[in-house]
């Protein structure tokens, strides 16, 4: 039994995977491409697989929020988002100083519809994937919460020997790809974690791959043209949740040489407190 295998073999996370609302009424249309979340308005429900998401947690490293694989690390990154999401990548950081209880945070930044598209919300969603990742490596961890749509859909696109379905490319957002995929593989929810082991630990150089290769016509100028920023080495902000986008570590992922990547930055007790 390797490390792996001995650090988990007592535990198995529970995902909780939650399902969007009934589609919203067409009338309301322009009010969410004006925000900036009409694309992220548009995906469906796409089913989560617990052993996969506990096969990525065994290989996620807090210390540098990437994945680390037998071919090198990888990261889900604002490129991912944007493309996944199609949520917005480029604005202010999602903050702000009134002080309100946690769970109406939000709602200052909403006051004023017109400039709720000036926040970075691709940022701070994925702010909170890694929060929730870096928190699942715990031993003492039972459950996983946070943007797991976003953490499926990126292992299939990004490995796609994981993936239920072959994705349609002509669908955008990318995660609308596995929209009620167990209606056409139903016995894939019931893979085990010995199964996903086994994949990654054989990945080869060449499965693992950017999603470069999708048809720039599929991809919306609103969202490519904000593309310059998605290789940026930067921390992601939502309000009290602080995390790095170490792109700097995963550069193969935009088609670039990978150098020697820099220490990985201390974010301070914010990055282990549980109550955060």
């Amino acid at each position: 039994m390797n490390m792996i295998e001995r650090f988990t073999a007592a535990r198995m996370l529970m995902c909780d995977h939650l399902h969007p609302p009934d589609p919203y009424n067409e009338i309301v249309e322009p009010q969410l491409r004006e925000t900036g979340f009409y694309y992220v308005s548009q995906i469906g429900v796409i089913k989560g697989q617990s052993a996969m998401i506990n096969a990525l947690i065994e290989r996620w490293r807090p210390e540098t929020h990437t994945f680390h694989f037998p071919v090198g690390e990888c990261a889900v990154t604002l490129e991912d988002v944007a493309l996944i999401l199609g949520l917005p990548t480029n604005g202010l950081p999602v903050t702000d100083k009134s002080g309100t209880a946690v769970h109406w945070k939000f709602l200052p930044l909403l006051r004023n519809f017109g400039g709720i598209i000036q926040f970075s919300w691709g940022s701070a969603y994925l702010a909170h994937l890694y929060r929730s990742l870096c928190r699942a490596t715990r031993v003492d961890c039972k459950e996983m919460d946070g943007p797991l749509t976003l953490l499926v859909s990126w292992a299939w696109i990004r490995l796609p020997f994981l993936a239920p379905i072959p994705g349609n490319p002509g669908v955008f957002p990318i995660a609308n790809r596995w929209h009620n995929w167990d209606r056409q593989n139903y016995p894939y929810r019931y893979k085990t974690l010995a199964h996903y082991r086994r994949l990654l630990d054989d990945l080869q150089e060449g499965q693992a791959y950017g999603i470069g290769y999708i048809d720039p016509d599929v991809i919306p100028l609103a969202i490519r043209h904000n593309s310059v920023i998605w290789s940026a080495t930067v921390p992601l902000i939502s309000f009290e949740c602080i995390e790095w986008h170490a792109t700097d570590r995963v550069r193969r992922q935009f088609g670039l040489t990978q150098g020697v990547p820099a220490q990985g930055q201390d974010l301070g007790a914010s990055h282990v407190d549980k109550s955060i």
